[in-house]
Order: structure tokens, then sequence, then C-alpha cells
């Protein structure tokens, strides 16, 4: 299984904790801060040290609650560079005046859609929400057009979602921003109205999409996409909503270099590396992601970028930092 494949690259390492209090800062070693998961990231870590021979030394947790960690550390902190889940997280940083601007040589790998306006942080891959189905129990003219359409009674209790996943939430943030805190509020208690049931994370969505136990699922792009690489026949498919729907979000990975950084020439060079072929092909070949360097090309199944932009809202990627009044917003609606 993909999972398999992607955890084998780490299982040498020890388990990941949310916060690694104590790390330590070699002079020769490189601080990164992971949104991203171990099992995923610590393949690209593990060549960047091989290709440089500078030591990465990483602290892995949730985009939101490293974000915290690196305001409430301060100048404090042994980071050098933070690697988010998604935009939101590195905005919060960058309003807060934590976050260098990156050099000229880095941000011009990228187009300027994939890049902070000021130059605070730059993607590094991108993803895409999409409503999956399970095809033998949902026709594809039954489809929903819109996000909003998942309350209606047809759909009850046969949609999955992950509420406590920072995707998730980053997609309720924009919907919060392209619609108002009220509509958004009364989305969000309609879909529990209605039997939303709640997984743990996209991964899970996906699996009951396939077990049967909803015929619907909020999620990611790639993760039906690694099921598939095992198993062509995998019993779920997915698409989009109609165009500007606020259920058709893109996200961007994306790192930033912190002020404080102590190493800030390793941390450029890392920052980089995360932007060159061998790592931009990883993200497009091994997770399904969407690549952020033109040189390299997308999974072939996957709607062309430039098709998907079209399709997404109209949301600025650096207003998705508000996770706090999303968390809250949540929380009035009885959703977490």
């Amino acid at each position: 299984m993909w999972t398999k494949r992607l955890i084998a690259f780490g299982a040498t390492a020890s388990v990941a904790l949310v916060f690694w209090l104590g790390i330590v800062h070699a002079d020769d070693s490189l601080v990164v801060y992971s949104g991203r998961s171990q099992g995923l990231v610590e393949p690209i870590l593990k060549e960047f040290e091989a290709e440089t021979g500078i030591r990465v030394r990483a602290k892995y947790g949730t985009s939101a609650q490293l974000s915290l960690a690196l305001r409430e550390e301060g100048s404090r902190s042994p980071a050098d560079v933070f690697w988010a889940q998604e935009a939101g997280a590195l905005e919060q940083l960058h309003v807060s005046g934590f976050l260098v601007p990156l050099p000229k040589a880095i941000l011009q790998t990228v187009p300027v859609e994939y890049r902070h306006s000021a130059g605070a942080w730059v993607a590094t891959s991108g993803r895409a929400r999409v409503v999956a189905y399970a095809p033998a129990r949902v026709p594809e003219d039954a489809l929903p057009s819109s996000i909003f359409d998942l309350t209606d009674a047809k759909w009850s209790g046969r949609v999955g979602w992950a509420p406590t996943n920072a995707s998730f939430q980053a997609a309720v943030t924009a919907m919060r921003l392209q619609h108002g805190d009220d509509a958004t509020r009364d989305w969000l208690r309609a879909m529990n109205a209605n039997g939303a049931k709640a997984y743990a994370n996209n991964t899970a969505v996906i699996q009951g999409i396939a077990a049967g136990e909803v015929d619907l699922g909020l999620a990611n792009h790639y993760y039906l996409l690694r099921f598939k690489a095992d198993d062509a026949n995998y019993p779920v498919e997915q698409t989009y909503f109609e165009e500007g729907d606020a259920g058709n979000l893109i996200n961007l990975a994306g790192a930033g270099m912190l002020k404080s950084s102590r190493n800030q020439e390793a941390a450029a060079a890392f920052i980089r590396f995360l932007l060159d072929r061998k790592a931009q092909e990883y993200f497009a070949n091994e997770v399904f992601e969407y690549p952020v360097n033109e040189a390299v090309p997308a999974d072939p199944s996957l709607m062309p970028l430039a098709e998907l932009t079209a399709r997404s809202p109209r949301v600025e990627l650096s207003a998705l930092e508000d996770s706090r009044g999303t968390l809250d917003l949540l929380r009035e609606a009885g959703v977490l």
C-alpha cells in the first residue's frame, strides 16, 4: 500500500513528537519545523542531507501548532525554516513579523501566484479540495453541483468529512471569506443536522466511502490517487463542484525562513532544494500533489492546474491566516 511505501522511508527514525521540547541547534545543522508529516517529508530531508552534508533536525506537528509555538518562542526559537501544510499558517508568521523575505533567486523559481507578494514565503506544492464518491451508489448525473447542496435531505447520513483536519479547516476559512461567517455557520450546522459522518482524516474519509459507510466525502485530491496507485479498481472516484464553488479550494504547502534563524544560508539552500526538480518530482510522482516548478509535470490523471484554478473560489491564500476564528466558528456550530 502507498501508506507503507511512504512510511518505510522513515522506518529507522524515531517517532515524531508534536512538540519536541529541548531541540538543540548545532552550528552545522538546520532546524526545520514541519507541519508536513514525518512519513511524507523525511525522504526529502534525507536526500537534502546526502546532497549537501547539512544535518537536518526536524520538529513535527500540525501547521497551526507549530505556527503558535514559533510565535511563543520568538527570538529564542531554534527554528531556521517553517515548512507548513497550508498557506494560512505561514501568513500568521508573516503578519506577526517572524519571517524574513526570501532571496529573489528562490522566489523566481516559481510563478508569481505561488509565492507571497512580499516574498515572505514560497509554495512547495499544491493540492485541491474535491468531492469523492462511490460510483456504484452515486451516478455522475446525481452528483451535487455545490458544497452547499450537501445539506439537502437526500444526502442525509451519506457524507463524510474530517472537521479536525487542517485542510478542511482552511477550506472553512475560505468559505468564511467568500460567503461570510453567518452563511458558513449555517452550513456547518446544517451538515451536522444532516448526519455528516466525522472521520479523523482524509484517508479515513476515502476508506469510509470504499467501505460503504458513506457515499460522498470531502477530501484533498491526492488521497484517492494514492489508493488508485495500488488498486486501479478502487471503488471510489472524485470530482469538483461547479466553477467558483467554495468546495474547490486550491491550497498550498509552503516554506519560509525565520528572522531569528542562526543558519540562514542553509535555510535558503533547503528551500531552494524543495523547489528543484528532484523534490518536485517526488511531490508529483509519489505524493500526487501539484508541483509548483513548471519544469515538472503533474500526474497526467489530474485536471491541469490552470483549469483547476479557474474553478476554484476567488480567495487570496494569504487571507487564510484566521485559523483561530475558524476554530471558534466550528466549536460554535457544534462541529468540534
